[in-house]
C-alpha cells in the first residue's frame, strides 16, 4: 500500500501544486476544503476532496480515523499579512486553532511527519537577508500566528516525538493563484487590475522590495522533503533569491500582460519595507535552487491568467477593527 497524505489548503494555490506533486510521487491524497468559497476547481482531480474545514476538529479526527495518514501537509491559511491587523479573531481561529486541530490529530494517529508552511512574516522588520538562525520577531498577527504554530510543533516533538518540517516560503505566485483577492498576492492583484484596464495600485512609493517566487520552484521541494531524513525537525526558507521593488514588478507584469495601464500610488501602510531571505540551508540539505526568474515566471503566469480572465474582487466581510484601516479597504463590512 502506498503512502497516504492529507493536504490542507490542497484546493487552494500552493496546496494544489503540492497535492499534485504528491500524486505524482504515488501518494493517495485527501484534500479538505469548502466548495462554497469556489476553490474546488484548483484541487487536483485525482485527489479525494472532502467538504469541511480544519476548524472542525470532529471532521479532522474522522478523516484521520478513516484514512490512517502517513503524512500531513498543512498549507491551509488566510495569508493576508496587512489585513490580519484588522481581523484578529478570524486570523487566529483559522491560522492557529485550525492548526492545533491538525497537530492533535497527527499526534493521536502517530503520523510519520507533519509538513507546515509558515512564512517569512515570522522574521518581522529589519532582518535581511532573513536566515533561519535569526530570532523571529513578527510584527503582524499573521506572522504571530505562523510562529505560534512553529513553536507548538517544537513542543509536540519534545513531548510526543512528532516529526515536522517547516517551510517559510515568500511571495509565491503562478498558475492557480487567486487573482480575485485585493488584500493579498500583489502579482495577482496587478494582473486582475490590468485586465480591467485599471492602473496597478501601490501602497506608498513602491520602493519596498520583495523576492517573488514562482510556484514550480516551491511546491515540489515541499512535497519531496519527507523523503530526506536530514530535513526532519528543521526549518527552511524557500523562494527566489533576487529582490525587486514593487514598482519594478508592476513594469514586468504590464509588459507581459501587453497593456500599459500605469500605476496609482496609495497612502503608505504599515508593512515590512524590505523582505527577502537566504536559502543556503535549503540548498545544502534539500538541494534547492530557484530556477525560474521573475521575467519568465510572470510570462508563464500571464499565459494562464489571460485564459482565466478578470475576476471581481470581493470585499472581506468581517472586519473587526476599523481604526487605521487603509482607505482603499474601507468598503469592507464590519461585524
Amino acid at each position: 500500500m502506498g503512502n497516504r497524505s492529507i493536504v490542507t489548503g490542497g484546493a487552494g494555490f500552493i496546496g494544489s501544486h503540492v497535492a499534485q506533486s504528491l500524486l505524482d510521487m504515488g501518494h493517495e491524497v485527501v484534500v479538505p476544503g469548502e466548495r462554497s468559497r469556489g476553490i474546488r476547481p484548483r484541487g487536483p482531480a485525482k485527489a479525494t476532496f472532502v467538504e469541511g474545514t480544519i476548524t472542525d476538529h470532529e471532521l479532522i479526527n474522522q478523516l484521520f480515523e478513516r484514512h490512517s495518514f502517513d503524512y500531513v501537509f498543512h498549507l491551509a491559511a488566510y495569508a493576508a499579512e496587512g489585513l490580519s491587523h484588522f481581523i484578529r479573531r478570524f486570523n487566529y481561529t483559522n491560522n492557529v486553532v485550525g492548526s492545533m486541530n491538525m497537530i492533535n490529530a497527527a499526534v493521536n494517529h502517530d503520523v510519520k511527519c507533519f509538513v507546515f508552511t509558515s512564512s517569512i512574516a515570522v522574521y518581522g522588520p529589519g532582518q535581511t537577508p532573513m536566515r533561519e538562525d535569526m530570532k523571529p520577531d513578527p510584527e503582524d498577527p499573521y506572522g504571530v500566528a505562523k510562529y505560534s504554530v512553529e513553536l507548538d510543533l517544537r513542543a509536540a516533538h519534545h513531548m510526543f516525538g512528532l516529526n515536522s518540517i517547516i517551510f517559510r516560503p515568500h511571495n509565491v505566485y503562478g498558475e492557480n493563484q487567486n487573482t480575485g483577492d485585493k488584500y493579498r498576492n500583489v502579482i495577482g492583484i496587478f494582473m486582475n487590475q490590468i485586465m480591467q484596464g485599471q492602473p496597478c495600485t501601490i501602497f506608498g512609493d513602491g520602493l519596498q522590495t520583495r523576492a517573488f517566487s514562482y510556484i514550480s520552484d516551491v511546491a515540489p521541494i515541499i512535497a519531496q522533503s519527507i523523503n530526506n531524513p536530514k530535513a526532519y525537525n528543521e526549518t527552511f526558507n524557500v523562494g527566489a533569491d533576487k529582490a525587486y521593488t514593487v514598482k519594478e514588478l508592476a513594469q514586468v507584469v504590464q509588459k507581459h500582460m501587453g497593456k500599459q495601464t500605469g500605476v496609482k500610488h496609495l497612502d503608505p501602510r504599515k508593512e515590512v519595507v524590505h523582505a527577502f531571505s537566504d536559502h543556503s540551508k535549503a540548498h545544502n540539505i534539500l538541494g534547492y535552487d530557484a530556477k525560474v526568474d521573475l521575467d519568465e515566471g510572470i510570462r508563464r503566469t500571464t499565459e494562464w491568467v489571460k485564459n482565466v480572465g478578470p475576476k471581481k474582487s470581493k470585499d472581506f466581510e468581517g472586519i473587526e477593527v476599523e481604526r487605521n484601516l487603509p482607505p482603499s479597504w474601507r468598503s469592507v463590512v464590519k461585524v
